[in-house]
C-alpha cells in the first residue's frame, strides 16, 4: 500500500465485524509497531493482546461504565472537546460529536463483539512522546492488512481493575497508555474530507504570519501534478 494512501484513509473504526485476526496479521501490526522511534531506543513499552472473550465480555462492562463517567462530564460542560476549537465552525463541531457518540454507542453496545484488544503500557512516558508514535504505527499497520480500529483512553478511570485484570507489574512503573480495539470494519476507508485547510492551521515564522501556500483539496490522491493544486499566498 502507497504510505500516502495509509496516512489520508486511515481513520477511527468503531464498527468491527467479530472474524477473528489471525495470529500471523496481529504479529505484522506489532512487528511495525516496535519499529517506531522511541527515546534513546529504550523501548520502554509492552503490548497486552486481549482476544479471551471472558475477558473481553469484562472490559465491555468497565468500558460502558467509562464511558457513561466521561459523558456525564461532557453533559455539564467539563469533558474534553466540549468547545469547537477556535475558529471552527460551532455547528459543525456539534455535528461531529453527534456523529462520534453515535459510532461510540455502537462500540459500547458491541463491544463483545470485538475480536481483539490491545492494551498498551509505558514507563516514563514524557506526555506520550515515546508510545505515540508506536501506537499509530500500530493503526497504519492495521490500515495496511484491512483491519480497523480505535484508541481510547476511557478504561483510564478503572487503571486499578484493569491491572488486576491483565497482572500488570504496576511496581515496576508500568502505566497503560491506551487501549485499542481491533477488527475487520465494516464500514469503508476513504479521505477525511472534513479537515480544515493546511492554509488554515498553518503559520510561518509567526503564528500571525501565511503559511505561504494554499491547498484547495486533499492531496492524495494525486490530480494530476501535484503542484497544481497548490496557490501560493502572500
Amino acid at each position: 500500500m502507497d504510505i500516502y494512501e495509509a496516512l489520508y484513509t486511515t481513520r477511527m473504526m468503531r464498527r468491527l465485524r467479530p472474524d477473528p485476526i489471525p495470529l500471523d496479521t496481529q504479529a505484522r501490526i506489532l512487528d511495525a509497531a516496535v519499529r517506531a522511534p522511541n527515546g534513546a531506543n529504550t523501548q520502554r513499552w509492552h503490548f497486552v493482546a486481549v482476544d479471551d472473550p471472558e475477558l473481553i465480555r469484562e472490559f465491555g462492562q468497565l468500558f460502558r461504565q467509562a464511558r457513561a463517567l466521561e459523558y456525564e462530564k461532557f453533559s455539564t460542560g467539563t469533558g474534553p472537546m466540549v468547545a469547537p476549537a477556535p475558529g471552527s465552525d460551532p455547528a459543525a463541531h456539534a455535528e461531529t460529536m453527534r456523529w462520534i457518540k453515535g459510532s461510540g454507542n455502537y462500540l459500547a453496545d458491541h463491544f463483545e463483539e470485538v475480536p481483539l484488544l490491545l492494551f498498551v503500557f509505558a514507563i516514563d512516558d514524557l506526555g506520550g512522546a515515546n508510545i505515540y508514535p508506536a501506537i499509530w504505527s500500530i493503526l497504519l499497520a492495521a490500515r495496511a492488512e484491512g483491519v480497523g480500529g480505535v484508541m481510547t483512553l476511557v478504561l483510564r478511570n478503572f487503571e486499578d481493575r484493569v491491572n488486576e485484570l491483565l497482572g500488570v507489574p504496576v511496581e515496576e512503573g508500568w502505566k497503560m497508555s491506551a487501549m485499542l480495539t481491533l477488527g475487520y470494519p465494516r464500514g469503508k476507508w476513504g479521505v477525511a474530507a472534513n479537515r480544515r485547510p493546511v492554509q488554515e492551521v498553518s503559520s510561518r515564522n509567526h503564528w500571525d504570519s501565511p503559511f505561504g501556500v494554499e491547498v484547495p483539496q486533499p492531496l492524495w490522491p494525486p490530480h494530476g501534478e501535484m503542484t497544481s493544486d497548490l496557490a501560493a499566498t502572500g
